[in-house]
């Protein structure tokens, strides 16, 4: 497996994919049917180059260039990391054997459908942020969404290569298919619900690459353990990307509230509305839905598919070979939270093994932590009192024990009436919405930046922030 990625190729690649003809006539004969979805459902604006990073290695140094691109010239292709030769199974009752390099046929159904609803969430979210660039606030930012877009497109490469290249005649089906569904379509809709869910403004769309990639990094870290070598490597490239992806959500917060901020302290009053500026109780309401429609991504605490997946060595668990247990599972037990009709919340007992789902949620919640710290310590420094907070896991939810009871931020279980009564004060209103909206006016200008954010503390690859990251018509 080289590291240096194949530019020369119609496809560019480090899968030695001219050497599989059959295999190359398949990609290629996808490539014009991906390139028609991109311009139909890609990004709206046009432009004349943007400030790309390319991957041109899958080394640990020195693995990406970045430069002026064409965006529909961008060379999308198929990239696995390093393949480590003796790499053992880490988990499950095949632990300790060779890792797979083909798909055993009786895994073949449930590796497939795992690596199809990856798949499914790549395109969706291009789709979802289609119209974000007519009102980007800045070039700085136009940019990061570009940046975005293009490598959420790569993943689905290399979700696709995986069908083609592994599962035959279904696998190329497969592979239509997740250019078939589009996100919110009526009819076709994408396979997981927060990939239906609109991102029409630039908060929604930090909140989104700050909440829902970091769940798309916590499913990565599992598929990335998984015994099916080629799946595994797919996946640690593509966290490298991902990584990007979650610092346009974590500064692009942080920027938010630096400025609401800023106007909080310019005006001497909370209520920034009227000076252009996004009020501290919006941006709660938005962590609130964001934050769990990403925790529905996570499927029910307890299940047996999951089960299953890691017995089998399909699916591990986030940081597999660090955990200090067995990685068997067989004899352990947890306690799950459960809401009751009366009111009161009691504890299940359940074994390991049967609540990985509620294991992996506890990882990414941990997580999800660090980033209400960051902001609220900016609120601090600015001796603002508001402080931001994660609701209960139990809070909006769709998916999973909690669906059906209503359960207050604070984690109270109340009656459907109350939390009704309650929900305009814990998620956003339309008048929110429109409010937000109203904000988004593009600042296209060299150094300018929208009055509703601060500009970031550095540039990208050391670039200052006044770069034209964007060459515009």
């Amino acid at each position: 497996m080289p590291e240096k990625i194949d530019y020369d190729a119609k496809i560019p690649n480090n899968v030695d994919l001219s050497s599989d003809r059959r295999l190359q006539r398949a990609l290629e004969g996808w490539q014009p049917k991906f390139m028609n979805w991109w311009g139909e459902m890609g990004p709206t604006l046009r432009t004349q180059g943007v400030y790309l990073r390319t991957a041109v290695s899958v080394g640990r140094e020195g693995w990406a260039h970045f430069d002026h691109v064409h965006v529909p010239d961008y060379r999308w292709g198929i990239f696995l990391a390093e393949r480590d030769g003796d790499r053992r199974i880490a988990f499950g009752e095949h632990a300790g054997e060779p890792a797979w390099q083909q798909v055993p046929g009786e895994y073949r159904a449930d590796l497939q459908r795992l690596i199809v609803i990856q798949g499914d969430t790549e395109p969706a979210s291009v789709e979802q942020q289609k119209l974000l660039g007519l009102t980007a606030p800045s070039l700085y930012d136009l940019r990061n969404l570009f940046q975005v877009n293009v490598e959420e497109g790569r993943h689905l490469w290399a979700m696709v290569y995986l069908l083609h290249a592994y599962f035959g005649k279904e696998g190329r089906e497969e592979a239509e298919g997740l250019l078939y569904r589009n996100s919110g379509s009526p009819d076709t809709p994408r396979i997981l619900g927060a990939f239906n869910e609109e991102t029409a403004d630039w908060l929604a769309f930090y909140m989104f690459t700050y909440f829902t990639d970091r769940d798309g990094k916590y499913q990565l870290g599992t598929l990335k353990e998984s015994a099916f070598d080629p799946l595994s490597r797919t996946c640690e490239f593509m966290l490298k990307e991902e990584a990007h992806h979650m610092f346009v959500g974590t500064t692009g917060v942080d920027r938010v509230v630096m400025r609401s901020a800023e106007l909080i302290r310019e005006h001497d009053t909370t209520d920034i509305a009227a000076h252009g500026g996004i009020p501290l109780e919006i941006i709660q309401k938005y962590i609130n839905f964001h934050y769990t429609v990403s925790l529905d991504l996570f499927g029910s605490e307890t299940s047996t598919n999951a089960a299953n997946y890691y017995t089998a060595g399909l699916k591990g668990r986030w940081n597999e070979t660090r955990r200090k247990d067995d990685h068997q599972l067989t004899d352990g037990s947890t306690f799950l939270d459960r809401p009751g009709e009366d009111g009161t919340w009691t504890q299940d007992e359940v074994q390991t093994l049967l609540a990985l789902n509620l294991d992996l949620r506890s990882e990414y919640i941990a997580d999800c932590r660090t980033g209400l710290k960051r902001w609220n310590r900016i609120l601090a420094e600015n001796d603002i009192g508001y402080r931001f907070s994660l609701p209960h896991p139990g809070f909006n939810r769709n998916v999973g024990i909690n669906r059906g009871h209503h359960i207050t931020p604070d984690g109270t279980i109340v009656d459907e009436a109350t939390w009704e009564a309650g929900r305009s004060k814990w998620l956003p209103t339309t008048e929110d919405l429109t409010f937000v909206r109203s904000l988004m006016h593009p600042v296209y200008e060299r150094g300018k930046i929208a009055s509703w954010v601060a500009p970031p503390l550095n540039g990208i690859n050391g670039k200052p922030f006044d770069f034209e990251y964007v060459h515009l018509p």
